[in-house]
């Protein structure tokens, strides 16, 4: 067999697989879901409570250290935090889309 007439018929049996597919209606979230939606929310809204938190923290720390001259080694952990704002708005981000909310 030729690889033409080969991929003839692949092509051919793909699109007639695709034609097989159920269509899943207008879809919606199952019953129950809401709560798992009102637990992602309150986690959303703890986890950046406690990175602003955090944040303080480190802000005073900065301006401790500045004081006695050894405030240069805190900036790692600025961004490791300011990383750490973004993971977790990014992650509820993408989980809210996911969930077509």
């Amino acid at each position: 067999m030729s690889a033409l007439a080969l991929t003839s018929e692949l092509i051919t049996a793909a699109g007639a697989l695709g034609a097989v597919v159920p269509d899943p209606g207008p879809g919606g979230m199952p019953p129950g879901f809401e709560a798992f939606t009102t637990v992602m929310g309150w986690a959303k809204w703890v986890g950046l409570g406690v990175a602003v938190v955090g944040l303080i923290i480190l802000g005073v720390t900065m301006t401790v250290s500045a004081r006695r001259g050894e405030g240069g080694e805190i900036g790692g952990w600025l961004g490791r935090l300011l990383i750490g704002v973004i993971i977790i708005s990014a992650a509820f981000t993408v989980v809210g889309f996911l969930m077509g909310a």
